[in-house]
């Protein structure tokens, strides 16, 4: 039985019937607004079972991850003497991807050339992309980016009728609105949602979605501060309106289980270099089925034809899957290390991912605030994705330093970010720290020094 989410529309039907319990699956998930909406009416949410859910513990009391972590960090070898905090930019090396390249390679100087076998692989790997969020395979298309993902939906759009309107935010990352800037030449007006310390609150979308809107894009995560939207409820919002719902998983995804057929979600893209463990250069699209026969995209090539093997350059025929998003010919080497890494996500499971990854996400906050550091990330971890953003003089060159103290870690603006994955640990996550400030007191920083008792001292 597939997992449910739970809506606010769930829990107005619950008080319309008189019923004062919500029981949940232990694998549901009850959405932030359906969890207002039952304190709001006095509607308990109680779980089944609660097995799969991390033990309640003291204060300063370290939870054990819900899988065998020494088997899983021998896996990417880089762990063997450092740390690695930079999974929102780029995720470490593991012996599995290395393996799945060097097969493709070994495959290519034996056999000269295995298009038959490697256009097999390549649609292995979409069913891994599929199966990460409950997806069917013909709804996925391998591309090169984000960017190029985004470019093939902007392209595919009709916005000659009344709705010509494209909602987007400021927290995107900046190829995600320059698509869709470059792509105004199709006649569409374009509006950012601001973010307002950091967030954006559920009701600007209420705002800013509107009858003329067509598409609303957003990303789950804002890649600055680790901000974590509520996908579910936005989509909600954006179907009520009529607009289509477009997400950028990339800052997140593998970390946090989706559920596109739950969800009601109608396409979301992400590449692999970062949580899903793979290569720069593959990025997956899914675009929901019932939709696809309308979306025509100009971003397009031959693998996107229904037969490009016809190669018949007199009749153009869309493929009738999302296929039709497919451009060149694949980036067959990174489709190997793409569905590598997808499976080790799939094996150790998205939801232990996921508690593991809140916890170290709040243990870092709290150890962030005790040294006296200062944070731009969201302190409620329900709204926080892997990353704690962490302000600092001269980030880039902080990121230099950690990395010769063993710590790679990522510089976004004015922020130093620390983004676990599933391998790191509290010990990763206290010695990643100790060289931050030792970094801090090297470079002379003088808005910052180290705290005593827990007191944090800052100067004007």
């Amino acid at each position: 039985m597939g997992r449910k989410f739970y809506t606010s529309d769930d829990i107005e039907a619950l008080r319309l019937k008189g019923i004062k319990e919500l029981v949940a699956d232990e694998n549901d998930v009850v959405l932030e607004l359906a969890k207002d909406a039952a304190a709001r009416y006095g509607i308990a949410i109680r779980y089944k079972t609660a097995d799969v859910v991390l033990p309640s513990v003291s204060p300063g009391v370290r939870r054990a991850p819900p899988f065998d972590m020494e088997m899983w960090r021998k896996e990417f070898p880089i762990l063997k003497g450092g740390i690695h905090l930079a999974n929102c930019s780029q995720s470490p090396q593991s012996i599995r991807v290395c393996r799945a390249i060097e097969g493709y390679l070994d495959n290519w100087n034996e056999m000269g050339m295995d298009w038959e076998r490697w256009m097999d692989d390549v649609n292995e790997s979409k069913a891994e992309f599929a199966r990460l969020i409950n997806a069917d395979r013909s709804e996925i298309a391998m591309l090169t980016s984000l960017s190029q993902a985004t470019s093939s939906i902007a392209s595919s759009l009709d916005y000659s009728g009344k709705r010509n309107k494209v909602v987007a935010t400021e927290a995107e990352f900046p190829t995600v609105v320059h698509v869709w800037t470059a792509h105004q030449r199709y006649g569409f007006d374009l509006e950012l949602i601001p973010v307002v310390n950091g967030e954006i609150d559920l009701g600007a979308y209420e705002r800013a979605i509107d009858e003329r809107t067509l598409i609303t894009s957003i990303p789950q995560v804002y890649y600055q501060n680790g901000f974590k939207q509520d996908i579910a409820a936005i989509c909600q919002i954006a179907h009520r309106k009529g607009s289509l719902l477009y997400v950028d998983a990339y800052q997140c995804l593998g970390t946090d289980p989706v559920d596109v057929k739950a969800m009601d979600i109608d396409m979301l893209a992400s590449g692999n270099l970062k949580y899903l463990l793979g290569l720069p250069g593959s990025a997956y699209l899914y675009v929901k089925k019932e939709l696809i026969p309308y979306l025509k995209p100009t971003a397009t090539g031959w693998f996107g034809q229904e037969d490009p093997f016809a190669f018949d350059i007199f009749h153009f025929q869309y493929a009738g899957d999302a296929r039709r998003f497919d451009t060149g010919t694949p980036s067959v080497i990174t489709a190997y290390a793409a569905k590598a890494g997808m499976e080790i996500v799939n094996e150790v499971g998205v939801e232990n991912i996921k508690m593991w990854v809140d916890e170290l996400s709040e243990y870092t906050i709290q150890e962030v605030q005790k040294r006296g550091l200062e944070t731009t990330s969201p302190l409620d971890i329900r709204k926080k994705g892997p990353t704690t953003a962490i302000s600092v003089p001269d980030p880039h060159a902080v990121e230099g330093e950690l990395k010769k103290r063993g710590v790679v870690a990522s510089a976004r603006g004015p922020i130093i970010r620390f983004a676990p994955h599933f391998f790191v640990t509290h010990e990763d996550i206290d010695r990643a720290l100790d060289a931050l400030e030792d970094v801090l007191h090297e470079m002379g920083n003088n808005h910052w020094v180290r705290p005593l008792d827990g007191l944090s001292f800052r100067h004007s």
